[in-house]
């Protein structure tokens, strides 16, 4: 079966644990601290493997984590570094964040990587903390989480050329000619329930083409196999509209999904089209392509038989000539980087009333120190209120009437405030 969508949930790494340790040599009495720094957690990543062509892995798997840091040591030593976790896509996978709908990243060219969560930093161990006035500090940080996002996993294959076309207009029958490709045929419709590629030679070259599940009139809404259809056809440079000799309205067919092309998409409606009407081996083809032509306003229109061969070699000759014409596409290698994980980090906040005695603090940096202190510790508690003061938070709590009592969260944290 073919899988071209797919949910995940990744989780980058949590920092490491800060070390909380002191000098200790003959001699020397009065050493100091020297606890030293948590690793970073391990980050992850999606990365195009140009053997994959199908999502079918993350029907079973669907959770990713990846290492956590090592905590710090004693005499400065620093943790280990979480191990990275790659997770390997095939090349056309567009990546979105399943909670925003925000496009993270389009991967689309052989090893290309898209980092997805950051791991958390390390926290400081207590030499980190040491001043003229606090020469023995008790406490280290803890280390930050890692990022944690569910991701959705668009696969759009990725051709030279798409065949559209009616249920039984002869799509797979033609891939299969002119390709070592085996698409399902058989007389009733809907035989081809997922996409097909093959890989065709004509003149001493070769192009990719594509066979799509046929289009009925409302696929632009899902309608048949309609949305899963449209999506793969976005990603070819060129289209053959393969028309059924033996429909009572081939005209009607055509305008039918042009239209159901331009509903779902303005820009797919202006792929260029090449049109060829199948089963030449009935009687009365060549007419029916004459009318055709008039009725339809076209200046070529190829008729071939996919069963016979009749035609299919001046056709794909026409579809190369056209592609030489054609802007080819290249996708940019650039990494793409998930606006949430930059370096820099957000230091503004915003303080709101949840309900009576209960506020929420939010911010990106404050809610990762809040993250990182260790609350049983009085001195890194009494090192968190001082960085509520110096940030301003402190002030805007008064004036927002925060009273002893009341509760203030934080991330994950639930504070009483004094």
């Amino acid at each position: 079966m073919f899988f071209d969508r797919a949910t995940i949930n990744v989780r980058a790494g949590a920092g490491g644990d800060g070390c909380i340790s002191f000098r200790r040599e003959k001699y020397v009495p009065f050493g100091g601290p020297n606890g030293g720094h948590g690793g970073r957690g391990g980050s992850v990543y999606l990365q195009v493997n140009d053997q994959l062509n199908t999502l079918m892995a993350f029907n079973r798997r669907q959770h990713f984590r990846a290492e956590k840091g090592a905590a710090g040591g004693g005499s400065g030593k620093r943790g280990r570094s979480g191990e990275d976790l790659y997770i390997d896509v095939p090349a056309g996978t567009v990546v979105r964040n399943a909670e925003t709908g925000e496009v993270l990243g389009d991967l689309s060219v052989p090893g290309q990587v898209l980092l997805v969560a950051r791991g958390g930093r390390g926290g400081r161990g207590n030499e980190a903390f040491k001043t003229s006035t606090r020469q023995a500090p008790q406490f280290a940080e803890k280390g930050a989480p890692g990022q944690e996002y569910r991701l959705e996993l668009e696969l759009k294959l990725i051709a030279d050329v798409g065949l559209l076309g009616k249920p039984n207009a002869g799509k797979s029958t033609l891939l299969s000619r002119v390709s070592a490709a085996r698409p399902k045929i058989a007389d009733y419709p809907f035989t081809t329930l997922d996409p097909h590629l093959g890989v065709v030679e004509v003149d001493q070259r070769t192009l990719v083409m594509a066979d799509i599940p046929g289009l009925i009139e409302g696929a632009h809404e899902g309608a048949g196999l309609g949305l899963q259809f449209l999506r793969h056809v976005e990603r070819t440079r060129l289209l053959i509209h393969l028309l059924d000799g033996a429909s009572l309205d081939p005209a009607s067919d055509y305008r039918a999904i042009n239209r159901e092309i331009a509903l779902y998409s303005p820009d797919l409606a202006q792929k260029p089209q090449i049109v060829a009407l199948n089963k030449a081996d009935l009687p009365d083809v060549e007419l029916m392509r004459d009318l055709l032509l008039d009725e339809l306003a076209l200046d070529e229109m190829y008729v071939i038989s996919a069963v016979t061969g009749q035609g299919v070699l001046e056709l794909l000759r026409a579809v190369a000539e056209r592609l030489d014409a054609l802007p080819k596409h290249e996708p940019s290698a650039e990494m793409y980087v998930f606006r949430p994980l930059k370096e820099a980090e957000e230091t503004s906040f915003t303080i709101t009333k949840v309900e009576e005695g209960v506020y929420r603090l939010s911010g990106e940096e404050i809610e990762r120190l809040a993250a990182m202190t260790p609350w049983t510790v009085e001195e890194a508690v009494e090192r968190f209120d001082r960085i509520l003061v110096a940030r301003g938070i402190t002030r805007q709590m008064d004036e927002l009437g925060v009273d002893t009592g009341d509760t203030v969260l934080i991330g994950d944290i639930e504070l009483e405030w004094q």
